[in-house]
């Protein structure tokens, strides 16, 4: 009888998310497929229709893009204020989440609107994402109303790239989209997409013939129409999957067709699954593969061969599933309605022999699936098996736990005769028999099916014996008798098989419940690990307790750059693997080694810990004997997939409490670092003054040749000491944000010949040539900042190179590019890019003095023009640094 009472978990856990859900603010999402279907205006329509209804409604952002219906529709709407930043002397205006929690809380059950939920904020915001806003207005409950396009989800962004040929890097999760409470899909053919687009209606003029020459092909539009119709589909499947869960469903619904393939022990497994994989393929489905384990025992050939069925469905695509019942037609039509399965795949039996008014799976599937379709699949005719189990083997027969039960059996019927020759006077033979029945009972629940038969035969051959008149025969002087002989021997074997089922499945639960709880153990002690050798040894500790096998965990280091990470055993390893198979699995992600197609000769299964950011490392379980005996059944890899993915998620969670540590400690350092050297900074600055000053005055006094060297040595020393000061001080209040740039329009002329003039009795002697196009347009900078960055890099030049010095500068798109080339010894391979981090220095600098902080200070001044500095050695020999800086439109 199946049990239709609702699993009292799935209530509790129904009843958390409803909790949860009515605390939480509403999200709905305006979804489409690209910019211009109408998104915004069907939001903002649609608030207009919540205001007529009485409800509160306010504009937390809306991007119309000029766009005049759009901006028509917005008008009657209240709009919060649009908060301003400063950004590298901009002001920039964004959303301002904390006047929106404001309104929600003056405003209970209020809407807001937030388009773009995509959008990157603006640096200074208390989130980087627009989408993390919605987040915290939704925790507050305001209900948050907003736009998405397929583009933007996080999933099928690489799919929109490979289709468009244009990257977006503006993403937001799919679990904020399938969390979203309501999705409305606004969609717009192709070609009123295209005809909107030509009339100026999703961009301006000039915007719109380069987006319909790139983006905006209609090839372009189908495809991410369809992407977005399809991907709405899946969520509504979800929603609908997920409320027939709740709700217990018992009746498949046909909304969208998928397949179950029913993989059975006999050999002809492989056709059924390949038949149903073919066919989910040729009609676009998904489909899952599934096997019932039953009381009865199978062979270890039988369990090997659903393993390799199951690996082989997987392989194919197929979800796969093992599970246990006591009736394989009842548990398949369950797992069909639990997933929505409409059509179930089995292998067609003909001739095959059963007990008489016992149905083929086929005709139970049919008789207790009547809204499902049961597809038979023809098998050659030397795969076809019969469906009765196989006979019992003598081995199995004269197994260890066996013949301890023929033993118990012959006790068991021999205490039970002595008990019933006491009770005889007082109790009927008939009744005596009863006690037989017990005898059996117990002994098929301890010992199994065969002690159980055992005990039945013998316990009918005793009870005639002993207390069947002629009594101490086995003649029968009644033939009544002869039909209780047969009724108690065929209750006695029903019940003896019966309870050994029962106590099959007793078992099989009190192993499931074990497992639950070593895993419970163990993602208990991963919470607690602080370091990686302590999630290595608590894998270690379980797998040893759970399959009794050695195991290894393998990480890359943490400083390893991405691409070239080697593996290494953690401690607490008690196995030593192969570091090439284990290598080849964190590389592709894939499992490989032993029971895998995939180096199968290696004596370890490697399982690679793939975390949700990226793979972790790799967890090596030994095998447990050959290549083929050694398979781990399909409960055990699921088992270890698990183990795995608790690994993945603890390594990952250290690596960024680490990577966290290693940040704090450095900006800790580093403030500290800062704060001294301001300090030492301003400490010396009072003395070089006088220090220069007096040297100046030496210079004016009549000195001898000799006195006045050490004169002019002291001065240049001077003010060789105060230049580094100045560059300590100007390193501090660059970082601090203390500069303020005073960009003004500037011909890049006049910065380059002011750099010169103050470099002239460093360049004095030597070649500087300047080619500076006369065309070159002005440049937005801040001329002090940028002679500076000149000057620094001059003096660089003059000191690593004794040749001829070049500056030259040239118009790049809309960028200006400005070239420093020397004939030096030009910069050390691989570290072009270090050399501008501060206190950085090349390896052939040791004799020269300074500190390091010129081009550091250069980098930080061109990033505050939003421009960017690089550094490479020149082919003919010597160093070029180039700045590239944006050019903008100047004032007419």
């Amino acid at each position: 009888m199946n049990d239709e009472r609702p699993d009292p978990d799935a209530l509790l856990a129904q009843v958390q998310r409803e909790e949860a859900a009515a605390r939480r603010g509403r999200l709905k999402i305006f979804f489409g497929a690209n910019a211009g279907v109408g998104k915004t205006f069907a939001m903002l329509a649609a608030a207009q229709a919540a205001r007529q209804q009485g409800r509160a409604v306010c504009i937390g952002v809306v991007e119309t893009h000029g766009r005049a219906d759009t901006e028509a529709v917005s008008r009657d709407l209240a709009r919060l204020p649009l908060k301003e930043l400063a950004h590298r002397n901009q002001v920039l205006r964004e959303f301002d989440l904390d006047a929106a929690l404001v309104w929600g809380r003056a405003h209970p059950g209020g809407v807001l609107l937030l388009d773009e939920l995509a959008h990157s904020n603006a640096p200074g915001s208390r989130h980087a994402k627009r989408w993390q806003d919605a987040e915290e207005l939704r925790e507050a409950g305001l209900e948050v109303w907003t736009t998405l396009n397929v583009q933007h989800l996080e999933s099928l962004n690489d799919v929109v790239g490979g289709i468009t040929g244009i990257r977006v890097w503006e993403t937001v999760p799919d679990r904020v989209f399938d969390a979203a409470d309501e999705v409305v899909v606004v969609d717009l053919p192709p070609d009123e997409l295209l005809q909107r687009l030509k009339e100026g209606k999703v961009y301006l003029p000039g915007q719109a013939e380069r987006a319909a020459q790139n983006f905006f092909r209609k090839g372009n539009l189908l495809a991410l129409r369809e992407l977005a119709l399809r991907r709405t589909a899946d969520r509504v499947d979800d929603q609908m999957q997920a409320w027939r869960r709740d709700n217990g469903a018992g009746v498949v619904w046909p909304n969208r067709e998928s397949l179950l393939a029913c993989v059975g022990p006999g050999s002809n497994g492989d056709k059924v699954v390949r038949s149903a994989a073919r066919l989910a393929q040729q009609l676009g489905l998904d489909w899952h593969a599934v096997h019932v384990e039953t009381a009865q025992a199978l062979a270890e050939a039988a369990r090997q061969r659903v393993q390799r069925t199951l690996e082989l469905a997987q392989s194919l695509g197929a979800r796969t599933a093992v599970l246990s019942a006591p009736e394989v037609g009842a548990a398949l039509v369950g797992y069909a309605r639990e997933h929505n399965l409409s059509r179930l795949v089995v292998g067609r039996r003909e001739r095959a022999w059963r007990w008489p008014g016992r149905p083929s799976l086929a005709e139970a599937l049919n008789r207790l699936a009547e809204d499902m379709d049961v597809l038979q699949v023809a098998l050659p005719t030397a795969m076809r098996e019969p469906a009765a189990a196989p006979a019992p083997t003598v081995r199995g027969l004269l197994a260890p736990q066996a013949v301890r039960g023929y033993g118990a059996t012959l006790a068991g019927v021999g205490v039970t005769t002595l008990v019933s020759l006491g009770l005889l006077p007082f109790m009927a033979p008939t009744n005596i028999a009863m006690l037989y029945l017990l005898n059996v009972v117990g002994v098929a629940l301890w010992f199994g099916r065969a002690p159980g038969a055992l005990a039945a035969l013998v316990g009918v051959a005793a009870f005639d014996f002993v207390f069947v008149e002629p009594r101490w025969s086995f003649a029968v002087g009644d033939a009544q008798y002869l039909v209780t002989f047969a009724v108690l021997l065929l209750v006695g074997l029903l019940i003896g098989q019966l309870a050994a089922g029962l106590q099959a499945q007793a078992r099989a639960a009190q192993e499931r419940e074990r497992r639950v709880r070593g895993l419970y153990a163990m993602s208990r002690d991963l919470g607690a690990a602080l370091v990686a050798a302590q999630v290595a040894e608590i894998a270690t500790r379980f797998l040893r307790a759970e399959f009794g096998v050695a195991s290894a965990v393998l990480v890359p280091p943490l400083a390893a750059s991405p691409g070239r990470e080697v593996l290494a055993v953690l401690p607490g390893a008690s196995v030593a693997p192969d570091l090439g198979v284990a290598q080849w699995a964190f590389d592709h992600g894939q499992p490989a080694g032993q029971g895998t197609d995939t180096l199968p000769a290696s004596p370890c299964l490697m399982l690679p810990l793939a975390a949700p950011m990226r793979v972790r490392g790799v967890l090596a379980v030994q095998g447990r004997g050959d290549t083929k005996a050694a398979r781990w059944t399909p409960e055990q890899r699921e088992l270890l997939d698990t183990c795995a993915a608790l690994l993945a998620i603890s390594l990952e969670r250290i690596h960024y409490i680490e990577v966290a540590q290693r940040s704090t400690l450095q900006i800790e350092g580093e403030r500290l670092r800062n704060s001294l050297l301001t300090a030492i900074s301003h400490d010396l600055r009072t003395p070089l003054a006088a220090l220069v000053g007096l040297a100046d005055a030496l210079r004016l006094t009549p000195l001898q040749p000799q006195q006045a060297e050490v004169a002019e040595a002291m001065r240049r020393s001077s003010l060789r000491m105060s230049a580094l000061v100045s560059n300590l001080l100007d390193m501090a209040r660059l970082q601090s944000g203390a500069v303020q740039l005073n960009r003004q329009w500037l011909p890049l002329q006049e910065v380059v010949g002011s750099a010169l003039a103050n470099l002239d009795e460093v360049l004095t002697g030597r070649e500087v040539a300047v080619a500076l196009p006369a065309e070159l347009p002005l440049v937005e900078l801040d001329a002090v900042l940028m002679e500076r960055v000149l000057v620094n890099l001059l003096e660089n030049a003059a000191k690593y190179a004794s040749g001829a010095i070049r500056i030259a500068a040239r118009t790049a798109g809309r960028q200006v590019e400005i070239d420093v080339v020397d004939n030096g010894p030009g910069f050390p391979p691989g570290r072009e890019a270090q050399l501008f981090d501060k206190f950085e220095r090349g390896d052939r600098e040791s004799a020269t003095p300074g500190v390091g902080l010129g081009l550091a200070i250069c980098k930080a001044i061109v990033e505050a023009h939003g421009g960017c500095i690089s550094a490479h050695n020149v082919a003919a020999g010597g160093a070029c640094v180039r700045v590239e800086l944006p050019l903008g439109q100047p004032p007419a």
